[in-house]
């Protein structure tokens, strides 16, 4: 049996410990270049470029879709009519806070909780580019109708005793911050937008438990 010398010994784990580092360098890079961009990839683009280009090139993402760079926050009011024909516009309501309050310490929240108010807010917000709500294509009502249904069944079919005449949508969207130690600076201030009153009538609550 062949024994290796001390010498030949050192420099077969300093080759070792050489190829392992950069064979993690490499898959480091490959990892940045296909995941979505961050603080880290940013920071160190030219470099990962460097390395995967042109021969590693790839033309996939990580993610599909990519996580979420905002938090967004759906809330609704409604205005309701007393019998004697007064109109009361009540208070907000937070829809995702009332998502997050369902979901946060959950061992196994539910699907619906999670997503189901957060991709209707991204189909109205897909199919109605302008910020006035005006709408642009064929699937806008229908996003609208997803929207409106979803915040009524939550609410029902009155506030305060009274039955509810329009509804409104208030979303905030809030740039998620970078990490401490990263040197992008975004602002993390809500920025609002308000939808037009829709009004509300009986077919809006059909099939709605």
């Amino acid at each position: 049996m062949r024994v290796w010398s001390v010498p030949a010994r050192v420099v077969l784990s300093v080759a070792a410990l050489g190829l392992a580092a950069g064979t993690a360098l490499f898959l480091a890079a490959l990892f940045l270049h296909v995941a979505p961009e961050n603080a880290v990839s940013r920071r160190y683009r030219a470099e990962v470029d460097a390395v995967v280009y042109p021969e590693f090139e790839q033309n996939w993402k990580l993610f599909a879709p990519n996580p979420l760079q905002q938090n967004v926050m759906v809330d609704a009011r409604v205005q309701t009519i007393a019998g004697d024909g007064r109109i009361t516009t009540r208070d907000w309501t937070g829809l995702t806070a009332q998502d997050f309050a369902a979901v946060r310490h959950n061992p196994a929240p539910s699907h619906v909780d999670q997503n189901l108010l957060r991709r209707a807010w991204d189909f109205y917000d897909a199919t109605h580019p302008q910020q006035d709500g005006a709408v642009a294509g064929p699937r806008a009502k229908l996003a609208e109708e997803y929207l409106k249904r979803i915040a009524l069944q939550r609410i029902g079919r009155t506030a305060g005793g009274e039955r509810i005449l329009q509804i409104q949508f208030r979303v905030g969207a809030r740039t998620v911050a970078p990490p401490p130690w990263s040197p992008e600076q975004v602002s993390t201030d809500p920025d609002y937008r308000e939808l037009p009153w829709w009004p509300v009538n009986e077919d809006d609550y059909r099939g709605l438990a």
